[in-house]
C-alpha cells in the first residue's frame, strides 16, 4: 500500500499541532537588561526572594525584586561578564556563606572567600546571610562585661556582652581606633572577634590587618572585607555574612565580637542597589527600608539564654556623621536600634584629647548592669566631676578671681581628663584602670604638675606590675572594701614618695 505525499504533510501537521515547546520558565529565566550590577531577567517564576541565581561565567547574583513581569537581581562579581540573552538558573538556596573555626586568622570577601593567599578554607557548614533574629524568650539580659581595655568607656560607657553599642562621630576622630583596641583587648579571653570593613580603600584594610598581625590579635579575629573598590552588592552583603558567621560561635555557647565599619556606607550602598533597582526614593533619597536594613542586622546581636548555651553576639557598629550631626536620618536610625552610643568629638580630638570621648553624650543603656563592682565603686563621681569641671572651665575663661572650692574642683578636673587620655593599641587590665580613678579620685595626683601626671601613671603601673600582681587579682573580684581601699591608698602613697 502506497502512502501519498499530502497524507505525509497531513499527518505531520497534526503532529506538530499536539507538541508544545516550552523553556521551563519557572526554573530558568533570560537576562532581558545588565548593567551597574543589576539583572533584570525575564522568567524565574517560581524565584524565592534573597535566593542565589547562577549566570553563565559562574558569576552569582541575588533575587532582589519580584515584579509581575521581571525579576530585578543584584550581581555579586562582575556583571561585564554577562550580556542581554544570557539563561539565568535558580539554585533553590537561599544565599549562603561558609562558617565555621577554620575561618579564623582569615580574611575573606563578602562572600566568603579568601582574599588572604593562604589557601581554601574548608567550612564546617553553610547558613542563609540572612535570618530572623532571635526573640525575647531565647535571651537573657546583658550581664558580663567586654572590657575595652579604654579607660574612658570602661569606666563611663561600659558595653557588656551581648549588646548593641554605636561608636558615632566624624571622619578621622578615632572611631575604628576604638574598635581596633577592643578587638586586641580580647587577647586572651574567650571571645572570637569579627571585622566587616565596608567601603573602605584596600590600604586602610590592609594596615588594620598588618597591626592585628604583629600584636597577635589574628588568632581570634576573622576579616571580612567589601572594599570601595568592589560593587555596591558586595558591600551591602558584607555585613550580613558577617553577623551569620559570629551567630556560628554565639549558637555553640561561646562569644562573640563584631564590628561592622561602617554602617553609613553600608546605607549608602543599598541606597545606590535601590535607585538602580527603581525602588521609589524617600527622605535623602534612601529607600523607605533603610531603618529596617540596620535593625534586622542588629537585631541578631544577643545575649542567648541559658538552654541555649549562654553564647552571646556583641555587636559594635560605627557611623560616620558629617560636622557633629547627630540629628541627621542615619545617625537618627542607628541610634535609636542600639543601646548606647560612644559619641566622639572632632574638636576634642584635635586638642589632644584622645580617645575623643564626649562624656555628655555618650550613654550606655546596659552595660551599667555589666559592669564590674570593683570598677563601679571608683566610677560613681567620674562622670558628674567631668561634668562639673567642663561647666566650670568655660565659666573661668570669663571670671578671674574664684574661690578655693572652684580652684580645687578645676585642679582635680584637669587632672581626671589627663589620665582619661589613653595612646592608641595600648588597652590596660581592669585593676590598672580602677587603681588610677581611685588615684585621681582620692586626690593623690592633685599636687602633681599636668605635665608629670603621664608619668606619675607609668611609674603606677610599673610598680603595680613588679610588686603587686596577686593583689591586683584579688582587688577587682568584688566591691572595693575600707581594707581594699586603705591598702590601695598605701601604694599609691608609696608611688608618690618617687615624685
Amino acid at each position: 500500500m502506497k502512502i501519498q505525499p499530502d497524507e505525509i504533510s497531513s499527518i505531520l501537521r497534526e503532529k506538530i499541532k499536539g507538541l508544545k515547546l516550552e523553556i521551563d520558565i519557572a526554573e530558568t529565566g533570560k537576562v532581558v537588561q545588565v548593567g551597574d550590577g543589576i539583572a533584570r531577567i525575564y522568567g524565574l517564576n517560581n524565584v524565592m526572594a534573597g535566593e542565589m541565581i547562577k549566570f553563565p561565567g559562574d558569576v552569582t547574583g541575588m533575587a532582589l525584586n519580584l515584579e509581575e513581569d521581571n525579576v530585578g537581581c543584584i550581581i555579586f562579581g562582575e556583571s561585564e561578564k554577562i550580556k542581554e540573552g544570557d539563561i539565568a538558573k535558580r539554585t533553590k538556596k537561599i544565599l549562603q556563606v561558609p562558617i565555621g573555626k577554620a575561618l579564623l586568622g582569615r580574611v575573606v570577601n563578602a562572600l566568603g572567600d579568601p582574599l588572604d593567599g593562604k589557601g581554601e578554607i574548608k567550612a564546617e557548614d553553610f547558613k542563609p546571610v540572612e535570618r530572623k533574629a532571635l526573640g525575647v524568650v531565647e535571651r537573657q539580659p546583658v550581664k558580663e562585661p567586654l572590657q575595652t581595655g579604654l579607660k574612658a568607656i570602661d569606666s563611663m560607657i561600659p558595653i557588656g556582652r551581648g549588646q548593641r553599642e554605636l561608636i558615632i562621630g566624624d571622619r578621622q576622630t578615632g572611631k575604628t581606633a576604638i574598635a581596633i583596641d577592643t578587638i586586641l583587648n580580647q587577647k586572651d579571653t574567650d571571645m572570637v572577634c569579627i571585622y566587616v570593613a565596608i567601603g573602605q580603600k584596600k590600604s586602610s584594610v590592609a594596615k588594620i590587618v598588618n597591626v592585628l598581625e604583629e600584636k597577635g590579635a589574628m588568632a581570634y579575629t576573622i576579616v571580612v572585607v567589601a572594599s570601595a573598590a568592589e560593587s555596591a552588592s558586595l558591600q551591602y552583603l558584607a555585613p550580613y555574612s558577617g553577623c551569620t558567621i559570629g551567630e556560628y560561635f554565639r549558637d555553640k555557647g561561646e562569644h562573640a565580637l563584631i564590628i561592622y565599619d561602617d554602617l553609613s556606607k553600608h546605607a549608602v550602598s543599598y541606597r545606590e542597589l535601590s535607585l538602580l533597582l527603581r525602588r521609589p526614593p524617600g527622605r535623602e533619597a534612601y529607600p523607605g527600608d533603610v531603618f529596617y536594613l540596620h535593625s534586622r542586622l542588629l537585631e541578631r546581636a544577643s545575649k542567648l539564654n541559658d538552654e541555649l548555651g549562654g553564647g552571646s553576639l556583641t555587636a559594635l557598629p560605627i557611623i560616620e556623621t558629617q560636622a557633629d550631626d547627630l540629628t541627621a536620618y542615619i545617625p537618627t536610625n542607628v541610634i535609636s536600634i542600639t543601646d548606647g552610643q560612644i559619641f566622639l568629638n572632632s574638636r576634642l580630638f584635635y586638642s589632644g584629647f584622645r580617645p575623643a570621648i564626649n562624656a555628655g553624650l555618650s550613654v550606655s543603656r546596659v552595660g551599667g548592669n555589666a559592669q564590674l563592682k570593683s570598677m563601679k565603686s571608683v566610677t560613681g563621681q567620674l562622670r558628674v566631676a567631668l561634668a562639673q569641671y567642663s561647666e566650670l572651665e568655660a565659666f573661668a575663661k570669663f571670671g578671674s578671681d574664684l574661690d578655693k572650692t572652684t580652684q580645687d574642683q578645676l585642679k582635680r578636673g584637669r587632672r581626671l581628663v589627663e589620665i582619661l587620655k589613653q595612646s592608641q593599641y595600648s588597652p590596660l587590665s581592669v585593676a590598672k584602670q580602677t587603681f588610677i580613678i581611685f588615684m585621681a579620685n582620692e586626690g593623690f595626683l592633685d599636687d602633681i604638675e599636668i605635665e608629670n601626671v603621664k608619668k606619675m601613671e607609668e611609674e603606677l603601673f610599673s610598680t603595680l606590675d613588679s610588686e603587686y600582681k596577686d593583689f591586683m587579682k584579688s582587688m577587682i573580684k568584688d566591691k572595693l572594701n575600707d581594707e581594699i581601699k586603705d591598702a590601695m591608698r598605701k601604694i599609691c602613697k608609696k608611688v608618690l614618695k618617687k615624685f
